[in-house]
């Protein structure tokens, strides 16, 4: 039976199939491979009990796409979620957001959250950034209930993910889109910092006037790090610096002090908290570099295959003392010959 992951939790994974959601667990031969299962996913079931609607994932479907941070597959955009205030998202971390979205290729949307208690200038100041680079911004108030409407006309017919830091509004803006979801929201402390409410990914399923969409409410991040990228990459994620990048006089350049560079030469034309984020996230992708370049990037198989099916190997370990021990053994044989 297949079906789609809609929320892990522990070691439970949650497929909505035809005949409702399926409790499962993982088999041993996707664990030993390596293979990380999302929400998202389509899944292949077997083993299903239907007694007490549970099985086993025994295969993955080819995925359409997928984030990491978190880990969610198959979507068609990404909301992003920012507060306006209390908490104030850093302009940093919206940089940080829109840079994994372009690294995995996926639409992104920017959703201002608590726009009343923001002024126009405040509301200026975060468009001619963001709009001017194409990026759509949509500001509401889960609290008033403003710019719903608005934000369901982004939602039809697409899985989206809902994604930011802790206490920007995610989860409240999903309880005002559709009120049946009742999920439980957290309190922002008196320093500012938003409380983990929300513990898990899982995808909500909505129809309305005959339209369906689905929202993946997740887990709010702090911050997001990019240290599985190289340098060289980095610029694609700025579609500013991408554009002067090509007038650089070297293909290597990393737009830091590099002579000849066409995007140091304009920096006027960049936002002053764009290049910051840019250089930020370049140096992680340097210690990236220098990592792998010390380690290496091989790693073994963790399954092998016998008659065109799929076993996990033994550890390395095991294995090693179970050759010395057959080696003793023989040699004992020979012994007491």
């Amino acid at each position: 039976m297949q079906g789609k992951v809609i929320k892990i939790f522990s070691d439970f994974y949650y497929v909505k199939t035809d005949i409702g959601i399926v409790e499962c667990k993982l088999r041993e031969v996707l664990k030993k491979s390596g293979i990380s299962i999302y929400v998202g996913d389509n899944v292949v079931i077997e083993d299903l009990q239907k007694n007490s609607e549970q099985g086993a994932i025994c295969e993955l479907a080819e995925r359409k796409n997928f984030l990491i941070r978190p880990n969610v597959s198959n979507i068609d955009q990404i909301i992003l979620v920012i507060s306006m205030k209390h908490p104030q998202t850093p302009l940093s971390n919206i940089d940080r957001y829109l840079a994994q979205a372009r690294y995995f290729n996926v639409k992104t949307v920017i959703c201002a959250n608590k726009s009343d208690l923001s002024n126009e200038a405040e509301q200026k100041k975060l468009s001619d950034i963001y709009e001017n680079l194409g990026y759509e911004i949509i500001y509401t108030s889960a609290l008033e209930k403003t710019g719903i409407e608005d934000l369901k006309s982004y939602l039809f017919d697409k899985t989206s993910i809902f994604c930011g830091a802790s206490g920007v509004g995610k989860t409240s803006l999903c309880n005002a889109i559709n009120k049946d979801f009742l999920l439980r929201t957290g309190e922002v402390s008196k320093n500012s910092r938003g409380s983990h409410t929300t513990r898990h990914c899982e995808i909500l399923s909505v129809t309305e006037n005959g339209k369906s969409f689905e929202i993946v409410d997740t887990p709010g991040f702090s911050l997001l790090k990019f240290d599985y990228i190289e340098p060289q990459r980095v610029k694609e994620f700025f579609p500013e610096i991408t554009k002067l990048a090509k007038k650089c006089k070297y293909s290597d350049c990393l737009h830091e002090t590099e002579t000849d560079c066409n995007v140091v030469k304009n920096l006027e034309k960049i936002a002053p908290s764009r290049y910051e984020s840019y250089l930020s996230i370049l140096e992680e992708a340097k210690e990236y570099k220098k990592r792998i370049q010390n380690q290496g990037k091989k790693v073994e198989s963790r399954i092998k295959s016998i008659n065109e099916k799929f076993v996990p190997k033994i550890s390395a370990k095991k294995r090693d003392f179970s050759r010395r021990k057959n080696k003793q053994l023989l040699t004992t044989e020979i012994e007491d010959e």
